[in-house]
């Protein structure tokens, strides 16, 4: 038997789901799966906790994707590897970079420069020196 009130007015319960922004609700970008926004989140929570010459490393590697046909960035990650310790376990960042890589191979156009657009909400000095390297790229081969 259906629960009713007394006037014609249907009973209504509480959510127990916090409420979502409107404007995010509304928003005019394209929905992205459940699993690319969590692995956005871990990326940019992992980002918060990397040191200087990490964020140097991540900047390299995010410039080389944004512009994957020129030859400097890719000289410039080059760089970065070791054969050194070549017999040692890879440390949490390097793990961390390789999953990031993985992401971001599966995310599309969209879901990439939304990344990008959060990134720049908590690291907007980060995000403008990525787009000097990028515009630095311009006519180089």
């Amino acid at each position: 038997m259906p629960l009713e009130s007394s006037s014609s007015i249907p009973l209504s319960f509480p959510s127990p789901l916090p409420s979502v922004p409107d404007n995010i609700i509304n928003s005019s970008l394209p929905s992205m799966s459940y699993v690319t926004s969590r692995e956005m989140k871990c990326v940019l929570h992992w980002f918060a906790s990397w040191s200087g010459p990490q964020h140097e490393r991540f900047l390299q590697d995010l410039v080389a994707k944004a512009v994957p046909g020129k030859l400097q960035p890719l000289l410039d990650g080059l760089e970065q590897l070791s054969l050194s310790g070549a017999n040692r376990p890879p440390c949490i960042f390097e793990c961390q970079l390789r999953l990031w890589d993985q992401w971001f191979r599966g995310w599309a156009e969209q879901e990439r420069n939304e990344f990008v657009r959060q990134l720049e909400v908590t690291e907007p000095d980060f995000v403008a020196k990525f787009y000097q390297a990028v515009a630095a790229t311009a006519g180089k081969d």
